[in-house]
């Protein structure tokens, strides 16, 4: 059975609504326990929260959130892989502090820093991110775009 949902525009940082593009990221993982403790506390950094959990899954997004979740992880066991080189996601940040407490959350968690926060004047003037991969090698980033 398909579901339908009704959602309201993403609004997005520079106060402009724009149309969602995706409607859920999945990644598999090797270890549910390890990974969802990781994006527990990873995420809540950012203001998002555990939406749901079954014995195979775990999902997040906003609090209050209805319908698919935007993101979750699944249990893979040993055949979990990441995407590989060039791939990353990239979690929309409110400010600064949260891409501070984001990155020093995933750390704290097992994650492995890729890049301290920081601007990124090499993307852009206003472009203030952090980047961590979780336990199972996903490239993960926090950003806050600024204006510039």
């Amino acid at each position: 059975m398909r579901r339908v949902y009704d959602a309201e525009p993403l609004r997005v940082t520079n106060g402009t609504v724009g149309e969602v593009m995706f409607d859920h990221v999945s990644l598999g993982v090797a270890d549910l326990e390890r990974s969802a403790a990781f994006y527990d506390a990873a995420l809540a950094a950012l203001g998002y929260v555990r939406l749901w959990r079954n014995a195979r899954s775990v999902g997040y997004g906003p609090e209050g959130f209805t319908g698919e979740a935007p993101l979750a992880i699944l249990r893979q066991g040993a055949e979990a892989k990441t995407p590989g080189p060039g791939f990353h996601l990239a979690f929309v940040a409110r400010s600064r502090e949260a891409v501070d407490r984001f990155h020093a959350a995933a750390v704290a968690a097992g994650g492995v820093d890729e890049g301290k926060p920081g601007v990124r004047e090499h993307y852009d003037a206003g472009y203030y991110a952090a980047f961590v991969r979780d336990p199972d090698g996903h490239r993960l980033e926090a950003v806050l775009h600024e204006s510039s």
